[in-house]
């Protein structure tokens, strides 16, 4: 079999029969589809061809961004819209957009050329980091809402971007931390050059005057250091205080503080040795390693506040006439009527009151075909409204709505720790509170023995002990580990994960959805009449064309027209191809148009549409799900373990055993209800399994919740992922290969972690004791111990992201519909 020509814009299969073509640098190219051609000749228009020179990725398909209307566009140029975002400069105006589709650094280069070329546009710059875009323009010239025009026109989705509050309190307490480091390195560096010139090592024959004057530059640079800089620590050793809760801040607050006022009494008295360098470089080394755990965790976050922003930008609101008119989202209400066009998202949960279409609910319920819906019948914000116009009674906006439950994934993981996590913490208390009590003690011996050493024996062992690296040995290894596996596609919900994915021994799978693809493919044509398959495929494919129905894509895209095509909802297509008068679908509707009774359907599995004219039955067309191009990979690996495998599912039990067969899965059980799957689950528990579940659909929930693991595909139901442990985002099982090759290596890196702070601080103490570690080497290994645990830790985040498995067939060239973006 031949390999199909790729899309020269975005690299997808040009399907067979597809004529899309476009000069690009002086040769002909193939497109995939409409969308990328018209995004290679506008580039091309602007002169900017050069620009395929010198990506290093593909291009983003353009029919893969969201949906943008022209009225949707124009309400940006409303004033009252404009105001939270746009910001005046005299005459001028800019503002910060968010842009879609960026794949590479050639993209930034595009995108600022195109629109500084523009008439009134004065200043384009693209941040590669984060994609957002300053714009600044003249808005006598060019309106706001033919900027984002210009954008989708080379293929790129823009909306503008504002911070919310907790965005803004992130970036806040980020810039005040690097604040706070730099404060600490610069002044920490000028007070050990004058905290270095007093010592008789250098031997510098220092007047008495300026060996006083240096003591009190050196007390006072020293200052900031602790009273800003050192603030977060004081702080939380007061609020553990009040709480009767030891922690590190304790320790930290007490050697900072010992040693400073221990400076202050040498730059008063002169008698003893100055500490500003050791308390400065404590501080230092301290504020670096909580920096860098404070951005694992930053990254993490951010990248789960982008998990779910499925609302559309705008609606259509109908007046009590039923006139409509565009609005934002923001300006709906409780009790409001909105009109939904085929093929557009549905804005909040509500009540159908007028039409009756499919809606494909596939982002919220994993189902990958769409349900019909009537009068009266309930919809979810988030769907996708496949065959015809919906009036909808809103009931729930915002927070209320059930597409929300997803957000709030997250704040579940934070508030949980795994056993390993929490068995640090408690030894880390203990350790503090014997070091604490040795300290004492051994402070009260040299008090005997010699006391002008007491004190800074005791100062040595509070700085040596302080068990930094201790606490933060599991939380900086667990941190950048999920911040890893997130960047990967798997969002962990539950703390116990990582820990768990070490232990487990056998894997139960749900079928569709999980190791198939939940979506339908075209894999038989029967024709029953004078036509060929070609043929019929040809005439199916100019119907099915015409609609946003999921079954709609495994006919691919058709250049043969089709007219007056209508759809039935639950029934089919009908329309008119090459003067010929055609139903496809349910095969009793398709042949009432020509009043005969439908064929034997073919014994085959899968779901078959009949194909009719008005005289007879023309083809029969076989559809069914197929597995995952990456399930073989997961059980291989599965397999590679010793894990025993078992197929639950509730499908019928000979689908279930093909694809058990497939995949040579030990055990396979069909028609199970979920108390069904719950008591098999049940059965492994007792015989001492360590169980991992993956599935999909509301009929896993019971399963996922009861099990040691469990993970939900990302296309799940909702009620699915609030009950997994982990959520697989890009439903590629080959990352949870990845997963638990990486849960092994954070194991491993978190007991070498807690070794390697175990032993420091177990040497370190009778040492200090001893008297044998001055507070300032003591300071120096307790920094790069911590620093050493830190940066250990972020050796996870050296992962590669897992290849995609190539497609089994040739894609078509119209992606699936993905739902728009909120931009509002």
């Amino acid at each position: 079999m031949n390999t199909p020509a790729t899309c020269y814009h975005c690299a997808l299969p040009v399907p067979a029969g597809q004529r899309f073509t476009a000069t690009v640098l002086d040769q002909p190219r193939a497109f995939c589809c409409p969308g990328c051609q018209a995004v290679a000749e506008a580039i091309v228009a602007g002169g900017l061809q050069s620009y395929y020179q010198h990506r290093d990725q593909a291009s983003a398909n353009p029919q893969a961004l969201p949906r943008q209307w022209p009225d949707e566009l124009a309400l940006y140029d409303r004033d009252d819209v404009q105001q939270p975002f746009v910001h005046l400069q005299g005459e001028l105006r800019d503002a910060t957009l968010m842009v879609e589709g960026i794949t590479c650094a050639a993209c930034g280069w595009l995108i600022e050329k195109h629109l500084r070329a523009l008439p009134g546009v004065v200043e384009a710059r693209l941040n590669l980091s984060n994609h957002r875009l300053f714009v600044q323009w003249h808005p006598g010239q060019r309106a706001l809402s033919a900027l984002l025009g210009e954008l989708r026109h080379i293929g790129y989705a823009a909306y503008p971007w504002q911070a919310d509050r907790a965005t803004e309190q992130l970036a806040a307490d980020n810039r005040r931390a690097l604040r706070q480091l730099g404060v600490a390195g610069l002044l920490w560096f000028q007070a050990m050059m004058a905290t270095m010139a007093t010592w008789p090592t250098f031997n510098l024959d220092l007047s008495p005057e300026l060996h006083i004057i240096l003591r009190w530059v050196a007390m006072f640079l020293t200052t900031p250091i602790v009273f800003y800089s050192c603030a977060p620590f004081f702080r939380g050793a007061a609020r553990d205080m009040r709480t009767r809760h030891l922690t590190m801040d304790v320790s930290v607050s007490l050697a900072i503080g010992g040693a400073y006022c221990a400076g202050i009494w040498t730059a008063v008295t002169g008698q003893g040795d100055l500490y500003f360098d050791a308390v400065g470089m404590f501080a230092l080394f301290l504020l670096a390693g909580r920096y860098l755990e404070r951005r694992a965790r930053e990254r993490t976050a951010a990248a789960t506040a982008q998990l779910v922003n499925l609302l559309p930008p705008s609606c259509v609101r109908l007046d009590p006439q039923g006139i409509g008119e565009r609005v934002l989202l923001s300006e709906l209400a409780v009790g409001d009527r909105v009109q939904v066009l085929p093929g557009t998202v549905i804005p909040a949960d509500g009540l159908v009151v007028e039409g009756q279409s499919s809606v494909d609910e596939s982002l919220l319920t994993g189902e990958y075909l769409p349900q019909p819906r009537q009068l009266g019948q309930p919809v979810t914000a988030g769907t996708l409204n496949v065959d015809s116009s919906l009036t909808v009674q809103v009931s729930a906006l915002g927070q209320d709505t059930r597409l929300c439950t997803i957000v709030r994934l997250l704040e579940r993981a934070q508030a949980e720790k795994p056993r390993l996590a929490q068995l640090a913490d408690r030894a880390a208390q203990w350790f503090l509170l014997f070091s604490l009590v040795c300290a004492v003690l051994v402070g009260l011996l040299w008090w005997h023995l010699d006391p002008d050493r007491a004190f800074w024996v005791v100062l040595a062992m509070l700085v040596a002990n302080c068990p930094c690296a201790l606490s933060l040995a599991t939380p900086a290894a667990l941190t950048t580990a999920t911040g890893t596996l997130h960047r990967l596609g798997l969002l962990l919900t539950r703390g116990h994960v990582l820990e768990g994915l070490n232990q487990v021994d056998t894997v139960v799978f749900d079928k569709t959805g999980t190791l198939t693809e939940g979506r339908l493919h075209l894999h038989s044509i029967r024709p029953l009449a004078y036509w060929d398959s070609d043929h019929c495929l040809a005439l199916a494919a100019a119907l099915e064309s015409r609609s946003e129905h999921p079954i709609a894509r495994a006919f691919g895209l058709s250049q043969q027209p089709a007219e007056q095509v209508t759809s039935q909802p639950g029934q089919g297509l009908e329309g008119w191809v090459d003067g010929q008068r055609l139903r496809i679908g349910n095969p009793a509707w398709a042949c009432g148009l020509a009043t005969v009774p439908p064929p034997r359907a073919p014994d085959a599995q899968g779901q078959w549409l009949l194909l009719a004219d008005h005289q007879r039955p023309l083809a029969w067309f076989g559809l069914d799900d197929r597995l995952r191009d990456d399930a073989p990979q997961l059980l291989a690996a599965c397999r590679a373990q010793g894990w025993q495998t078992l197929l639950l599912s509730g499908d019928s039990s000979p689908m279930v055993q093909r694809v058990a067969n497939q995949l040579a899965i030990d055990q396979a059980q069909g028609s199970l209800a979920p108390e069904a799957k719950l008591a098999e689950l049940q059965r492994l528990r007792r015989e001492g399994r360590t169980v991992l579940v993956v599935g999909d659909g509301v009929n896993d929930v019971p399963l996922l919740a009861a099990a040691d693991i469990s993970v939900a595909m990302g296309s799940a139901t909702d009620l699915a992922k609030t009950h997994a442990d982990a959520v697989l985002l890009n439903n590629h099982l080959g990352t949870l290969v990845q997963a638990v090759a990486l849960a092994r290596r954070t194991r491993r890196i978190i007991i070498q972690n807690l070794a390697w702070a175990a032993v420091y601080n177990g040497l370190m103490l009778p040492f200090a004791a001893a008297g044998w570690v001055t507070p300032v080497w003591a300071a120096v290994g307790m920094s790069i111990s911590s620093l050493t645990v830190v940066l250990n830790a972020l050796r996870l985040a050296r992962t590669p992201a897992p290849p995609r498995p190539a497609p089994a067939t040739v894609a078509p060239a119209e992606p699936e519909p993905a739902c728009p973006r909120s931009i509002s």
